[in-house]
């Protein structure tokens, strides 16, 4: 009688020992959900309710942001998406739609219509500076030329920056009209996208 106790002991221990063994292999298959699948080298910003990642590039990313509606539609519009995809790196100065709102009544919808398509990249393009320009390189330009620096847009005119009294980097286009970039240096894999509170134009050609 002993021994078939101990039998029965025996064959239990192994099979409860089989279970547990069972159990962790299986724990340790099993993916985790809770972590963070985001590769380390990868940036995240949150921009207009919108996720913008480092690993994506600057047409991607505008897109994700509510308060870049505008801006978005106006590149589609004017077949700009693949220029600013293709090309880099590049530094983009990406208006929201409160700063599109500002123009005069109509002008928006004038500038959508397909014969004013020129009229419409440049000054879409008049927002791209070519090179990764970050805003430690933009002030560094501004305080080697006397408080004021100036760049080549992708348009081929020219726009200025300087630093004002609450040390904010402010724009100045060909017409004097002033803009604060309002949060920088957002990372794509084409280059960087700075927001900026205003429209910037270049002068009639």
């Amino acid at each position: 009688m002993k021994k078939n106790i101990l039998i029965a002991v025996l064959c239990l221990s192994t099979f409860y020992a089989n279970a547990q063994t069972a159990t962790t292999q299986a724990a340790a298959r099993t993916p985790d959900t809770n972590k963070n699948d985001t590769p380390k080298h990868v940036k995240i910003r949150v921009i207009g309710g919108g996720q913008m990642s480092s690993a994506d590039d600057v047409v991607q990313n505008i897109a994700k942001s509510k308060e870049h509606t505008t801006f978005t539609n106006s590149i589609a519009v004017c077949g700009l998406a693949e220029t600013l995809k293709s090309r880099g790196p590049l530094t983009i100065f990406a208006p929201t739609n409160d700063a599109f709102n500002k123009l005069s009544p109509g002008m928006l919808d004038t500038l959508l219509k397909p014969q004013h398509n020129a009229e419409l990249t440049r000054l879409l393009t008049y927002h791209v500076i070519p090179g990764k320009l970050t805003s430690k390189d933009i002030a560094r330009q501004i305080n080697s030329n006397n408080g004021e620096a100036t760049f080549t847009t992708l348009s081929g005119s020219k726009l200025k920056a300087k630093i004002n009294g609450d040390r904010n980097i402010v724009l100045i286009d060909e017409g004097g009209n002033e803009s604060v970039i309002s949060q920088f240096d957002i990372e794509q894999n084409n280059g960087i996208i700075d927001v900026v509170t205003g429209l910037l134009i270049p002068k009639n050609k």
